[in-house]
């Protein structure tokens, strides 16, 4: 029997297509073990969201093959598709493969094996049917991610995955639906959407899904991944604010709350329209969770459009922030644009913005002591000294319950919140 260790980076979807790859190798036979250990084959599923992320990836298919010279290295997914040649040359890989022949992934491993010599990195650019894979376990045990679409039309100036996941492929409602239809039988009981740009999904196509979902037994939560401001409108929110198992938890991307900067980056919203997506969530929703991702020190930032965005982050009071210092991409528009910012005033501005994120985010747990909350327990952990189930409320706040000798894991309690147990915790 082979051994195979995996290593899986970046987001979401590439943690979905990690699952859906280990299902494959188990039913064929292969034994998963730790990636730390010696095995047969080492899979390192890359990302390339950002320099560091490329730099990550590397290190990870350097140490696979540290740690068993003798095994088959394979590069997998987003880092391979940008930057082939550099993989190629990369003397810690045996074998490279796509992001839209992930699904292949035994079949090139057998083939490989055999000493069959076949191109397993694809123009995914101009792909146009979504690559269907399946899943029936997660690592999880509690909430599984399920994949909706692939690829992204947009363009950012800054970014690299529409280069490296192509343009925009949705999946089947039937197919969704049969898969969280098995995982919800199987006990899963949160389903997360994901995609690289589920917006994209269209928003009747999205909203359809979601009451298909909604009316599924078994299913008790429901969570959207990453929004684009433009898909809050007031149908659909209001239509939103109507599902059973829906939870009040947006992830809304700003990157920027000035317009300017916003312009450059070619971001399709105005600052005064993600504005008013956040007011419809909040008119429909009772205290929802808003979060969203921001750079700081993109190309040409002056202290006073840092001004605007520091101020517009403070009006809206984000529950968390994803504060990124802007990393050039080589082969974006955003790397050879003038007035790139010093990484000292890059490292100024996100500490200003983390500051307000730790007040605003400390703020908003504090909010639900004393009220009543719902909590899925996902898994149990030492903390000072004492054991404790951790999960989280509808609103993705985390929550401790110190219960001895009990087993909390996926079950959903409802119980009155007392306080902080850490600055990021709560105790029920």
């Amino acid at each position: 029997m082979k051994t195979v260790a995996y290593h899986n980076l970046g987001c979401k979807v590439n943690a979905y297509e990690m699952d859906a790859m280990l299902e494959s190798l188990r039913e064929h036979g292969y034994q998963i073990v730790p990636f730390e250990g010696k095995a047969d084959i080492y899979i390192v599923n890359t990302c390339t969201v950002t320099n560091i992320a490329d730099r990550k990836s590397r290190q990870m298919l350097h140490r696979a093959k540290k740690t068993n010279p003798e095994g088959i290295v394979v590069a997998v997914g987003c880092y391979v598709q940008s930057d082939t040649q550099a993989v190629e040359a990369d003397s810690a890989v045996d074998l490279l493969i796509g992001n839209n022949r992930k699904k292949d992934l035994v079949k090139i491993l057998e083939n490989y094996m055999n000493g069959v010599v076949q191109e397993n990195v694809i123009d995914i650019y101009h792909a146009s049917e979504y690559e269907e894979m399946q899943i029936t376990s997660t690592v999880e045990h509690t909430r599984a991610y399920i994949k909706i679409q692939d690829g992204c039309n947009q363009f950012c100036t800054y970014c690299m995955i529409p280069y490296a996941r192509g343009r925009v492929r949705c999946r089947a409602k039937e197919s969704i639906l049969k898969e969280i239809k098995g995982l919800a039988a199987a006990g899963y009981k949160e389903f997360v959407l994901t995609g690289i740009h589920i917006s994209s999904y269209g928003i009747e196509e999205l909203l359809s899904l979601m009451q298909a979902i909604d009316m599924i037994e078994g299913v008790e939560r429901i969570r959207l991944g990453s929004l684009e401001p433009r898909i809050i409108t007031e149908d659909f929110v209001r239509e939103l604010s109507v599902l059973m198992h829906l939870c009040p938890h947006f992830h809304l991307s700003l990157q920027s709350g000035c317009d300017s900067v916003l312009k450059r980056m070619n971001r399709h919203y105005t600052a005064k329209e993600y504005l008013e997506g956040v007011w419809l969530l909040r008119k429909y929703f009772d205290n929802p969770a808003i979060t969203t991702d921001v750079i700081v020190g993109f190309p040409g930032e002056t202290e006073l459009e840092f001004d605007i965005t520091r101020q517009f982050v403070e009006l809206v009071g984000f529950y968390e922030m994803h504060i990124f210092k802007y990393s050039k991409r080589r082969g974006t528009k955003a790397a050879v644009m003038p007035a790139q910012v010093s990484e000292e005033i890059k490292t100024h501005r996100s500490n200003v913005l983390q500051a307000i994120e730790l007040q605003d985010s400390k703020a908003f747990r504090a909010s639900y002591i004393g009220k009543d909350k719902q909590v899925l327990f996902e898994e149990k952990k030492v903390l000072s000294g004492k054991e404790y189930w951790i999960g989280h409320t509808k609103e993705y706040v985390k929550v401790a319950c110190e219960v001895e000798g009990k087993i909390l894991e996926n079950q959903l309690i409802t119980g009155k919140i007392k306080g902080f147990l850490q600055d990021d915790i709560l105790i029920m």
